[in-house]
């Protein structure tokens, strides 16, 4: 088996899709859906910034 065919079993995280500029309704909603990509986001650079402690090498 070669290196490429073994799953890594500590992927690097992905980003979480970003909404479209139209995704608002613009109703004020308490969260808006960037609010909600906001707070997914800082929980991305906190899995990434967690991920590259344990993998110095891939940065």
């Amino acid at each position: 088996m070669t290196a490429e065919a073994i799953p890594d079993a500590d992927p690097m995280p992905q980003p979480p899709f970003q909404p479209d500029l139209d995704a608002c309704c613009g109703n004020g909603c308490d969260p808006c859906i960037f609010d909600l990509h906001d707070l997914a986001m800082d929980e991305y650079r906190q899995q990434m910034r967690a991920w590259r402690e344990r993998h110095p090498q891939a940065v």
